[in-house]
């Protein structure tokens, strides 16, 4: 066999391999999805590895430790809001509508399943809701012609008003009197529009005498 041969053989050996440890990588994320979704954010190593039908030795070979597979776990969930809320924000016919559409999205995904919020959300590298705000911050943006800086700042402010409200209303929804998830939608949507209407926004610092 001649070395460019070898070479070839070779190359095609590493790339199958390559593929197929991200595809059983990606399995694994998503059976630890599922028994945090079933079990909780304080599931351990050896009941996800139990409930994905493989040993704690294997999940760690993927992952190192727990704080990994919570970033793989993260990185997927991640994803999928990021594609609901193109998605929503695109379907909407004003930005006002977009802004709605976003903050409906990510109540909903908390709402379905808080387990899983909280898996990815607390000791996790993954800047979850930061990773948001460039989508969030458009709706700003169009409405009010603002300058990247200003729709940055927004955006970044915006999403940790919706985080917090919403961690807030996640953790006191059986309290008599709390909105159901469309008020509260509602309410989030029309306060942070309120504050677009109503911003002065200019390209220049204003300077405090």
């Amino acid at each position: 066999m001649s070395p460019i041969t070898m070479k070839t053989t070779d190359d095609g050996r590493s790339t199958r391999w390559e593929n197929h440890r991200t595809e059983r990588r990606l399995e694994l994320a998503r059976a630890a999805r599922k028994a945090v979704h079933q079990h909780g954010p304080e599931i351990s190593m050896d009941e996800i590895a139990t409930y994905a039908g493989t040993s704690k030795s294997i999940v760690y070979r993927y992952f190192v430790d727990k704080p990994g597979l919570q970033t793989a776990v993260g990185e997927a969930v991640v994803k999928q809001i990021q594609e609901e809320i193109a998605a929503a924000a695109q379907a909407a016919t004003s930005p006002k509508d977009a802004l709605w559409s976003m903050v409906e999205v990510y109540l909903s995904m908390i709402e379905h399943s808080p387990n899983v919020y909280y898996f990815v959300t607390h000791n996790t590298t993954v800047p979850f809701l930061e990773s948001l705000a460039d989508t969030v911050a458009k709706p700003f943006a169009q409405t009010m012609a603002a300058s990247q800086i200003d729709a940055a700042a927004w955006g970044t402010g915006a999403v940790g008003f919706i985080r917090s409200t919403s961690e807030w209303w996640l953790t006191n929804i059986d309290s008599p009197g709390m909105p159901t998830k469309e008020e509260l939608t509602d309410r989030i949507a029309r306060w942070l529009w309120s504050g677009i209407r109503t911003a002065n926004v200019t390209n220049e610092p204003t300077v405090q005498s």
